[in-house]
């Protein structure tokens, strides 16, 4: 299976690919002016699955057309944008085994940077705020151990420390502010994507100190069948988080849940038979004037939630529904089926078609 990539297998790709994985130039001038862009305009960056059955990191401009694409071992999953040049992270699917730095400008790949023996990456990560490190989840493969590994933003990722005991299977890793780093942790322990200890899960919200590893805050869900997944900051400060509820199928369990500092996860509120519409499964999480939108690609839908009152507002189908950013008032909305959605807080959508079958998240950058 493509998720299970040795060190030697990755070693081998590379070499395979003259040192560097193929890459598609970015369009020219002449063909931007013809999508009647520049390239100061927004663009999207994701991973997406190709139609020969491959996988890559594409940069699209907001019609969904191609304008870069850099091919992938296996299936990439979470991005990180660098935030104060243009690089960009490209993180594997759990248990992954690779990370992609490449430019999003001049096309330059940093080459793959495996996992260290014996761990795995967990899929997400982000880049610190001066640009020196970049954090990543990551665990330890016989026991699932969650792992923040460090790594100093220069060729090789050379990784400069870790941080641990903070839980089992942390997935999402994001900013709650400028010291400290939010994790959605799982809770569970798995041999490949096998589940082992559904009946022992310890899920949880945690915040840790970005310099010292220390864990300062831990906020967990009563229902420990609800693995916190994915994390969104929310305009207010807080904390977004979305779920993959691992307990019995006909269970309508809330899904998505926010946190403020030194308060309790609160769930927010949809009828039973909405939150079954979601399929136990939230992938990506973006809020936006108010109001909170989350994707769901086993569900084929996403949902609009008011963040005052807590109830959703609004439960639209759209085929294995992926990524989420926002841009002017919007929410732009990815579909593994091609289709970018541009949808306000009103519910107004406009949709378009792409050749592009976007996985599970996405960026947006000027």
């Amino acid at each position: 299976m493509a998720t299970n990539l040795t060190r030697r297998k990755l070693l081998q790709y590379a070499l395979s690919s003259a040192g560097t994985l193929p890459l598609m130039s970015l369009m020219g001038c002449d063909a931007n002016a013809k999508h009647g862009l520049s390239y100061q305009q927004p663009k999207i960056i994701g991973c997406s699955r190709t139609a020969a059955g491959k996988y890559a990191a594409v940069v699209a401009d907001l019609s969904g057309n191609p304008l870069m694409q850099v091919m992938l071992p296996a299936r990439g999953h979470g991005i990180a944008l660098h935030r104060n040049g243009s690089l960009v992270a490209v993180f594997s699917r759990r248990p992954g085994q690779y990370v992609q730095v490449f430019d999003h400008q001049t096309g330059k790949e940093w080459g793959l940077r495996a996992a260290d023996p014996n761990r795995h990456f967990y899929g997400h990560g982000v880049f610190s705020h001066d640009g020196q490190y970049l954090y990543a989840t990551e665990g330890e493969s016989a026991t699932s151990r969650g792992v923040i590994g460090v790594y100093e933003v220069k060729q090789g990722l050379p990784k400069v420390a870790e941080f641990t005991h903070f839980g089992i299977g942390p997935h999402e890793v994001i900013w709650a502010d400028d010291q400290t780093l939010a994790i959605g942790v799982g809770g569970v322990h798995t041999q490949g994507r096998t589940p082992l200890n559904l009946d022992s899960m310890q899920p949880a919200l945690v915040y840790v100190d970005k310099t010292t590893g220390e864990l300062v805050e831990q906020a967990e869900l009563a229902d420990k069948r609800l693995s916190i997944r994915h994390l969104s900051l929310m305009d207010n400060g807080g904390i977004a988080c979305g779920q993959q509820y691992r307990g019995e199928p006909e269970h309508a369990a809330p899904l998505v849940a926010t946190h403020q500092r030194g308060q309790a996860l609160q769930p927010l509120i949809a009828e039973d038979e909405e939150w079954l519409r979601f399929n136990h499964y939230i992938a990506s999480i973006g809020t936006l004037d108010g109001y909170l939108l989350a994707t769901s690609p086993r569900g084929n839908c996403y949902g609009i939630w008011d963040q005052d009152t807590r109830k959703l507002i609004s439960l639209k189908p759209l085929t294995d529904a992926s990524g989420v950013a926002m841009l002017d008032h919007h929410w732009i909305v990815g579909s593994g089926a091609g289709k970018i959605v541009s949808v306000d807080t009103k519910q107004q959508a406009k949709i378009k078609q792409s050749t592009i079958m976007w996985d599970n998240h996405w960026q947006l950058f000027i």
